[in-house]
């Protein structure tokens, strides 16, 4: 049986890939973007058209996918994560991920708690949370309707679209696998550099970095279909974008540390640590050929590891096992301490600016006093952020 409108079979997957497109769009503009994280603001004509579109497409309530996303900020890679892979394990997240996100959307301490500032107007409270069901089942009609049987397929797809790219993909392999530009503390990765079929979503490692940036892309090689959208709306004044994440400045004509280097440092600090990783990873690698042979106990895998991880974040015995190493080389026991304390610089928020800036400039005169190559490199390179 075919319906009011009958298309080649490329028809029907080109108007598929084109509804689901939107519904991402929606997500990761409207939910995202503008109500999990208020990087932008959105005029009443695409918010409202985003609700009622998530509405009939997914049946998803504002409120409760901004508190849990908000929790997952809040807590991540914690037991209270409600969908971290490194605590539950990625298969449960990849496959089961709406049913994570169903048991956390009945928490009524999440919503309360993590659930602000969502629209609480006749409509959100009588239709779209009332009836949250009723969306989806007048879209399956429609597609009858409009394109017969091979409309329930469409819906069909058009079903597990988000709960599998948003709820299993992003939550899923967004922090398991991929590559990391920064080192935030948690186990988060952009999937891949071009943001296209999850609206700009698959830069998940700089989202993590930056949660309240509106763009997604932060290097040059980098595309957010997302942000593109972002900036047609607010050309055509329906968009007012609120934050981006900064971009990196250095003044290579500075040779001390200042209130300008303290600031950039705090604000990049997951920048820096990822350069600071960068490097020493062949110091690193260096010295442990050295230590072969000796009882070290480590790898290559482990020394990266330690590289971009803070203490803290680390367990028990991993952290007395990095203490160990100072016994057996006194360039790693160097150069993990002086990791330590360059990020005690932005953790200490008791010290003023002047004694910070003279923390940060004693740091950087013992790393270029200390011998080691790349350790003299990285503090000349800091002492240029402006």
């Amino acid at each position: 049986m075919t319906g009011i409108i009958d298309m080649p079979w490329w028809g029907y997957v080109i108007y598929t890939l084109i509804a689901t497109h939107i519904t991402i769009a929606a997500v990761t503009i409207y939910l995202h973007r503008h109500q999990a994280h208020r990087a932008l603001d959105l005029h009443w004509l695409p918010s409202h058209f985003f609700r009622f579109w998530l509405w009939i497409t997914t049946g998803m309530v504002t409120k409760e996918w901004t508190a849990i996303h908000r929790k997952h900020h809040a807590k991540c890679e914690t037991a209270e994560d409600p969908h971290s892979p490194q605590v539950l394990g990625i298969n449960k997240v990849l496959w089961e991920g709406t049913e994570l996100y169903r048991r956390e959307s009945v928490n009524r301490e999440t919503l309360e708690r993590y659930g602000h500032g969502t629209p609480d107007d006749w409509l959100e409270r009588n239709v779209y949370t009332r009836h949250s069901v009723l969306g989806v089942s007048i879209l399956v009609v429609l597609n009858f309707v409009l394109f017969g049987f091979i409309g329930l397929t469409i819906w069909a797809v058009q079903m597990v679209w988000i709960p599998f790219f948003a709820a299993g993909v992003i939550n899923g392999i967004g922090h398991y696998w991929g590559y990391r530009t920064f080192q935030p503390e948690d186990a988060s990765t952009n999937i891949v550099p071009w943001g296209i079929l999850i609206g700009g979503e698959e830069l998940h490692n700089n989202h993590h970095a930056y949660a309240s940036s509106a763009r997604l892309s932060n290097r040059w090689y980098e595309f957010d279909i997302g942000w593109l959208y972002i900036r047609m709306l607010a050309i055509l004044g329906l968009a007012y974008v609120k934050k981006v994440a900064p971009a990196i400045k250095f003044d290579r004509a500075k040779t001390r540390c200042d209130v300008a280097t303290l600031q950039a440092v705090i604000t990049h600090r997951y920048q820096v640590v990822a350069a600071y990783a960068q490097f020493l990873r062949r110091t690193c690698a260096a010295e442990l050929q050295g230590l072969k042979g000796r009882a070290a106990g480590v790898d290559r895998a482990t020394l990266k590891r330690w590289l971009h991880l803070d203490a803290a974040a680390l367990p028990a015995s991993e952290r007395e096992r990095r203490d160990a190493l100072k016994s057996h080389s006194n360039v790693l026991g160097t150069i993990y301490t002086m990791r330590d304390e360059l990020a005690a610089v932005w953790q200490r928020s008791t010290a003023s600016k002047e004694q910070l800036v003279r923390q940060l400039e004693d740091w950087c005169l013992r790393a270029e006093a200390s011998g080691i190559a790349g350790l003299q490199e990285f503090s000349r390179r800091l002492r240029c952020y402006a």
